[in-house]
């Protein structure tokens, strides 16, 4: 028997409580993971909440990251002492995730931990630091060099969005992080690279189809009016890394920035990312972040903590990487 943060669903009520679960309890798949630490997510914390509609089959263990040792494999790829990470694939949403101290997954969700990593730091960066670490490299093969501009991260201070920041910054981009939360996060913006902070009700306001130009390239993770408003406001052959909708899935722009800037939007998804792609992203984030960043933009909690703490990442009163120690 092993620890497992399990969701019910009582009376249309998404209900969360650590309970007691055994292996035989897991579903299907070829290799037996005993998990040492997974992180709390913005999905994880609509699935938690319920407030996202997130589960459609209960119960449901969440938890859409883990990293730790591999007990059992009947796949070749993968024996007893493997240290491996997964991430994405609709784990924590259809099949049992990581918020548990085992988990049971298919081996081709699976990414060998890199020498240079742990599972907490593999954690710490999770699908967020991997979502970030995929935008940027979207920006880089459009194009997109330093000399040419500021680059806007919406939503800074969440997990993808600081660790956009911080991975822009390492790779000398002047960077414009956007936050609904300046007076309580811009210092740490500023610290892990922001060259300026700006109020994200800059660009909430209804934007006309073009305004002056003023991003190089954009990493977003709201989209609707900020994503259309930072959209108008694209220089001439710019770029837009686009991986979230904490601000809603509408999108109310035209098609003038695109047919008469030459703008470039650039859809980015990690869940589904193939295997060698999501290798060379791994690579590269553990090789960009400072060791500051770990100190600077993660926080650490326990399982019993898990719903407490997905309240406050949907309410948006969590900034940088959370990460969970199973």
């Amino acid at each position: 028997m092993f620890n497992a943060l399990v969701l019910t669903q009582e009376e249309k009520r998404t209900l969360a409580n650590v309970s007691q679960i055994s292996e035989a309890d897991l579903p299907e798949g070829e290799v037996l993971v005993e998990v040492a630490c997974s992180s709390l997510n913005y999905k994880d914390g609509l699935a938690v909440t319920g407030v996202g509609k997130i589960i459609r089959n209960f119960p449901m263990v969440p938890g859409i990251d883990f990293a730790g040792t591999v007990l059992e494999s009947s796949d070749e790829r993968y024996q007893a002492g493997d240290k491996v990470i997964l991430t994405g694939w609709g784990v924590g949403e259809n099949h049992w995730g990581g918020l548990a101290e085992k988990a049971r997954v298919k081996a081709d969700w699976l990414v060998p931990m890199p020498s240079n990593c742990d599972a907490a730091k593999a954690m710490q960066i999770g699908t967020a630091g991997l979502t970030a670490m995929l935008c940027v490299q979207a920006l880089q093969k459009a194009g997109i060099k330093p000399e040419d501009g500021d680059i806007l991260v919406t939503g800074a201070s969440g997990g993808v969005g600081s660790v956009a920041v911080t991975l822009l910054a390492q790779l000398g981009y002047r960077v414009v992080a956007s936050s609904g939360r300046v007076e309580q996060n811009g210092a740490l913006l500023t610290k892990l690279g922001a060259s300026e902070v700006i109020d994200r009700s800059e660009l909430e306001a209804d934007s006309r189809p073009l305004e002056k130009q003023r991003w190089a390239g954009v990493v977003d993770t709201v989209g609707n009016k900020v994503l259309a408003t930072a959209l108008a406001q694209m220089n001439y052959g710019g770029a837009a890394a686009i991986c979230g909708l904490a601000g809603g899935f509408a999108l109310p722009t035209t098609v003038m920035p695109f047919i008469l800037r030459g703008v470039n939007l650039l859809g980015v998804d990690s869940v589904s990312c193939p295997f060698d792609k999501r290798q060379a992203a791994w690579q590269a984030v553990l090789e960009l972040l400072p060791a500051s960043y770990f100190e600077d933009a993660c926080e650490t909690i326990s399982l019993e903590q898990v719903p407490e703490f997905a309240q406050r990442i949907i309410k948006g009163q969590v900034t940088g990487r959370v990460l969970v120690q199973l």
